[in-house]
Parts: C-alpha cells; sequence; structure tokens
C-alpha cells in the first residue's frame, strides 16, 4: 500500500513495506521512535517538489477550500506513480476526489493517520535533501502565505487600522482632559487667576512652558500663543496674583507636565488627520453621511464593515443604545429613538421633537452607504452625496413645517373658522328663561307631590293607635 503525503516541499508517496504492522494499529506509533525504525516500515517512492511558494500556496489553497476539483499536478502525479493497490490519504474530502477523477481507490482509517503522524514526525530522515531547519522554514513561510490569502490582505480595505485608530483616540481624549485638569490644578496653587483668563487647556500648557513663575509674565513675550487682549490681562493679573509661592523643582515637574499635555494634542491631531484618510480611503459613503468619527465608532462597535453593512437600518439607529434598549423592553417603557447616531452635525441641526425622525431617515441611508462601501464596486463617493441631500431635504421640511408664516388667505380661513367658534360657543351658553321657568314648575309639582304622602302616613300612624287604645280600656 502507498501513502500520500502532503508537505510544505511537495507532495510525496510512500510505499508500506510491512503489511503486518498495519493491522496492529494501537503499536504503529512505536516503529516511528527513531529514524532506522521508521525506515523498516516506510520507504519514499516519488516526490513532485514545488518550484516556489506560490505553487505550494496554489497547492494548499486547493485541499484548504474543499474544492470540487482535484489539483491538477496532484492528479498527473498520483497517475503517473499509482497504477495498482490501494492508496492512504488522511483526508476524507481529498480521498473522494482522487477517486472521483483518477479511479484510485482510497483508504482513509486510524491506520492511514498513525502513518500520517509518524511520518510527519521522521520526515527529515525519509527524505534526503531535507533537514529538520528546512522543513520548519517552509513550514512557516507557507503558513503566512496561506494566512494573508485567507485574509486577503489588503493595506488600502484594512478596517481594523480604524477599529485600533478610534480606540486610541477616545482613550487620548480622556488622559488628555484628566493631565490637562492636573495642571491646571497644580499651578493654580501659584497662580489662581490664570484659569480665568486662559480657557483652552493647551493653550493653557503652552504659556505655562514659557512663562514659568507668574513673576516671569512681565518680561514674557506671548505673542505666538495668546491674543493681545488676553496677555495684557495676564500679565496684569500675575502683578496682584494672591498664589503661593513656589520653588523650582515645583516649577521644573509642572512643565514637565505640560509638555506631556502639549505632545499628547500635537499627537491626537496627527491620529484623528490619519483616522480621516483613513475613513475616506474605506468608507467614503458613510463618512460623508455621519462624519469621521460617528463613522469610525459605528464601524468599531460592529466590528467591522461588512458586519455594519449587514445590519439593516433599525439597527444602525439604536447602535450603541443597547442597554438603555433592554432596560426598556424590561421595564415596558419607551425604546430609545438614537445610539452612537446622535452625534452625527444632521442629528444635532434639529429641533429635540424631530431629533427621531432624522435620526431614523439619517439611519436609513447610512444602511446604503455602508453597503455601498463594502459590496460596492465603485470608488470614492458615489452615493452618500445624493444620500446626505434627501436627508437634509427632510430636515428642512420638518424645520419648515415648524417656523412657517401664514399667508393672507390663510389668515383669513382662521378668521372665519374662529368666529364660527365663537358664534356657536355663544349659542349654547346663552340664558334660556322658560327653560328655568319649567324647570321650577316641575319642582314645586314634585314638592306637592311629596306633602301629600306625607300627610297621608302621618293619619294613618294616628288611627293605628287610636286603635290600640279604645283595645286597652275595653
Amino acid at each position: 500500500m502507498l501513502v500520500l503525503f502532503e508537505s510544505p516541499a511537495g507532495y510525496m508517496l510512500f510505499k508500506v513495506t510491512d503489511k503486518k504492522a498495519l493491522k496492529q494499529v494501537d503499536d504503529l506509533h512505536a516503529h516511528f521512535t527513531s529514524p532506522d525504525d521508521a525506515a523498516k516500515l516506510v520507504k519514499l517512492k516519488a516526490f513532485a517538489q514545488f518550484q516556489d511558494t506560490a505553487e505550494a500556496l496554489q497547492a494548499a489553497t486547493n485541499v484548504a477550500t474543499d474544492g470540487e476539483k482535484l489539483d491538477a499536478t496532484l492528479a498527473a502525479f498520483l497517475k503517473e506513480n499509482v497504477t495498482k493497490g490501494k492508496l492512504g490519504v488522511a483526508d476524507k474530502k481529498l480521498a473522494k476526489l482522487i477517486k472521483a477523477d483518477c479511479g484510485i481507490k482510497c483508504v482513509f482509517d486510524d491506520g492511514v493517520q498513525e502513518l500520517t503522524r509518524g511520518i510527519r514526525q521522521q520526515l527529515a530522515s525519509l527524505v534526503a535533501g531535507i533537514s529538520a531547519r528546512d522543513a520548519q522554514a517552509m513550514k512557516l513561510g507557507l503558513a503566512h502565505s496561506l494566512c494573508r490569502h485567507t485574509l486577503q490582505f489588503s493595506p488600502e480595505k484594512v478596517d481594523t487600522m480604524i477599529i485600533q485608530a478610534i480606540a486610541l483616540l477616545d482613550e487620548l481624549d480622556k488622559e488628555l482632559n484628566t493631565y490637562a485638569m492636573r495642571a491646571r490644578e497644580w499651578y493654580g496653587w501659584h497662580f489662581p487667576e490664570m484659569s480665568k483668563v486662559v480657557v483652552e487647556n493647551i493653550v493653557y500648557a503652552k504659556t505655562v512652558l514659557k512663562m514659568g513663575v507668574r513673576g516671569n509674565a512681565k518680561s514674557t513675550d506671548f505673542s505666538d500663543v495668546l491674543p493681545e487682549e488676553i496677555e495684557e490681562q495676564l500679565k496684569e493679573q500675575a502683578e496682584v496674583s494672591m498664589g503661593t509661592e513656589v520653588s523650582e523643582e515645583d516649577i521644573t515637574n509642572i512643565q514637565a507636565l505640560c509638555r506631556q499635555v502639549v505632545a499628547l494634542s500635537e499627537y491626537r491631531a496627527s491620529l484623528f488627520n490619519y483616522l480621516k484618510n483613513r475613513m475616506n480611503a474605506i468608507a467614503p459613503n458613510l463618512t460623508v453621511m455621519v462624519g469621521e468619527l460617528v463613522g469610525a465608532r459605528l464601524l468599531a462597535h460592529s466590528g467591522s464593515l461588512l458586519s455594519l453593512a449587514k445590519q439593516p437600518a433599525s439597527t444602525v439607529q439604536i447602535l450603541g443604545a443597547e442597554k438603555a434598549l433592554f432596560r426598556a423592553l424590561k421595564t415596558k417603557h419607551e425604546t430609545p429613538k438614537y445610539g452612537l447616531i446622535y452625534h452625527a452635525s444632521l442629528v444635532g441641526q434639529a429641533a429635540p421633537k424631530n431629533k427621531g425622525k432624522i435620526s431614523r431617515v439619517l439611519a436609513a441611508k447610512t444602511a446604503l452607504a455602508v453597503r455601498e462601501d463594502a459590496l460596492g464596486e465603485g470608488e470614492g463617493v458615489t452615493i452618500g452625496l445624493d444620500a446626505r441631500q434627501k436627508v437634509e431635504d427632510r430636515l428642512r421640511q420638518l424645520e419648515g413645517g415648524r417656523i412657517q408664516s401664514m399667508s393672507g388667505s390663510g389668515r383669513a380661513k382662521a378668521a372665519t373658522a374662529s368666529a364660527s367658534a365663537s358664534s356657536s360657543s355663544s349659542t349654547v351658553s346663552s340664558y334660556n328663561a322658560a327653560a328655568d321657568a319649567a324647570a321650577l314648575e316641575s319642582d314645586s309639582e314634585e314638592d306637592k307631590k311629596k306633602a301629600k304622602k306625607a300627610k297621608k302616613s302621618k293619619k294613618a300612624k294616628k288611627s293605628k293607635k287610636s286603635k290600640k287604645s279604645n283595645g286597652d280600656d275595653e
């Protein structure tokens, strides 16, 4: 029996010399404990070596993808070297292909699996010219090539870079805010009035780096950092400041922290430019609809551009508000109207009562834009501009309905309607004396009837008492 062995170096056929050993499957591993024992059981009969890595990748791809046809190189190799007998194959699907295309009887059982495992273990000793080091290098190279082919690696279409960039950008914002607040609080002990004069954190850090202690403010030129009015105000406040004195070592540490703030802000600006370029290259239509940051957060929340393209518009609308959605479903309250898409500029332009409607329209157009970016064959912005225009028209329609002024005919119709309403209300609430008189007459008649009944009941009671008294006398 022959055994087919696939390796990164090529296709190999090994002949089993001891057929009795195949009957004892549990003891087969003992024949591969040393190179000499392995050579007694199997011998190399034929070897079809690959010419380069591309050929090895093609062969591995054909086997890994479970194709319907057998690889042409493998088919020619088997037809040339296997003329009679059975062929042991480690893969069941490959055995079916070989039997269908070449007409060779294939064996797929535990014995073949053990033989394949033993040949792989002693491959360097069974095949001349292939060392263990070379075999390991070929395995590693083929594995890398196969992974690249499977992932279809393309530097221009990698949404993973966007996911990492937006995550780092959010972390940088948090760290930058923490560092800036710490610098303000730390330097505020020395110059507390400066926090009200210089509002921006980055400008505050640059001012501290140029000035040092507040005593240097009068002789320092802040023209490249501050406007002229703020510079004059800062110098005036420095002369009358109520802050405490600090040592030179304190100022050195505070300035080191300010350098970190400035460096982080510069890196954040460069990272944002990188993210903007990547979004325009990978998802241009999505970028046009919701912007770079919101688009990147939607993409990161879904996991990939393809996963986001598979989501319906209703899911895109509330993406990022999953906790609020499930809380509303659990407590039977109203579900959220928007998630991450709330931060888009189009939703921000809408009035509070129209934000839900605009977010629904924007989510529908965004879902179409994402599908065009992920699955469309066109490059650049294809449907994004038209879709954004439609959303803007809808926003203009909603806002226009809220602030639309009345024409002259509209005012006349409103006046007639109000007049008719006032006339109808006056007829309803007019005074009717006859009705009051009828009501009084009916009330007097009822009172007379009640009085008659009361008199009759009194007479009946008196007659009963008189009868009882007469009976007692007798």
